[in-house]
């Protein structure tokens, strides 16, 4: 492929803290190297409608610190059809641009591959996603944020739950990977926590919450992935241990979107830089179809392929811990 001239840059799927930074290490890495760079408005959706501005070293000052993403974001139902794809190339091809840097998760890089197989188009992928969920990367763009934001809500209903001798019930994102709910729930100290990977089974968090009450507990934090399938949903499981252990009074916080928003943290801000530079040096080595992502600390790259076919196995050496910890 030939060397790309002409950048562009979009963020699809769900917003994620450091996105924003990652634009901006994509934008000046551009400005470094004298290449021109294109900001992609509202994801995939926005190729298809030519939504593009032409961005440069100053129009992604004092946005580093700053959640969310400035390009916004979208899905794109006209993105899955061919000929939806046929005119977001041809308006790639009408703006010349060479290539393109997509910041999201799997189903944007699986829309990103197929877009490569059809027009030989020119795509590396950055990992944005709080949920840590994808295949060959450490961590994910904010990631570590949402971690943050997690244990201080969770701290803050322990208050709540010491004063008023509850148990509380608090749902964390994870649909499919229990990453946020096993971190956070370490971090903050919870009784137990639920994650899509270990179904728990309802009859032995009974008998821990039991064993925790006659140890001396006056109160207990569970930590849920909104993917644990030990009920149909969260406040069908706090019903269901009301029904089987009448000495808990139990309460119900889902976190929601919370967990989505906020400034990002130092590492966050470090780690989407890094990849940002990273997307740009790949583009300008020839690569396309790969992943940039975080091994032991160093940047590398990760094909499409291997990114998309799964998320991370689960930490089972941190489940012990959690487990011993608990007690």
């Amino acid at each position: 492929m030939k060397i790309p001239s002409k950048i562009g840059v979009l963020t699809s799927g769900g917003d994620a803290p450091g996105m924003n930074a990652a634009i901006r290490a994509v934008v000046r890495a551009c400005t470094y190297h004298n290449v021109e760079c294109v900001g992609v408005y509202r994801g995939l959706q926005g190729l298809i409608e030519a939504d593009f501005k032409e961005l440069n070293a100053r129009s992604v000052k004092n946005i580093i610190n700053r959640g969310g993403t400035f390009l916004k974001s979208a899905r794109s139902k006209d993105f899955m059809t061919f000929e939806g794809r046929t005119k977001a190339f041809n308006n790639l091809q009408n703006e010349n641009i060479d290539a393109l840097v997509v910041i999201g998760g799997d189903g944007t890089f699986a829309g990103a591959s197929v877009f490569i197989k059809e027009f030989n188009f020119p795509i590396v992928g950055l990992p944005g996603t709080i949920d840590n969920d994808i295949n060959g990367t450490d961590y994910t763009i904010g990631y570590d944020t949402a971690l943050n934001t997690v244990v201080e809500a969770i701290d803050k209903i322990r208050d709540t739950a010491n004063s008023h001798n509850r148990l509380f019930l608090v749902e964390v994102m994870g649909r499919d990977a229990g990453d946020i709910a096993l971190n956070a729930g370490i971090g903050a100290g919870a009784e137990e926590i639920l994650i899509p990977e270990q179904n728990m089974g309802r009859e032995r968090l009974l008998e821990s919450l039991s064993r925790s009450k006659k140890s001396g507990k006056t109160s207990s934090i569970v930590v849920v992935s909104e993917g644990d399938q030990i009920g149909k949903n969260i406040f069908g499981l706090a019903k269901y241990i009301e029904e089987n252990l009448k000495e808990y009074e139990v309460r119900v916080t889902v976190l929601g979107h919370i967990q989505r928003g906020g400034a990002p943290s130092c590492y966050d801000r470090v780690l989407a830089s890094r990849l940002g530079v990273g997307a740009i040096d790949a583009l300008l080595n020839g690569e396309t179809n790969v992943m940039i992502g975080i091994v032991h600390n160093k940047v590398t790259l990760v094909p499409f392929s291997e990114a998309i076919k799964g998320s991370n196995e689960i930490d089972e050496d941190l489940i012990r811990v959690a487990d011993i910890i608990s007690i």
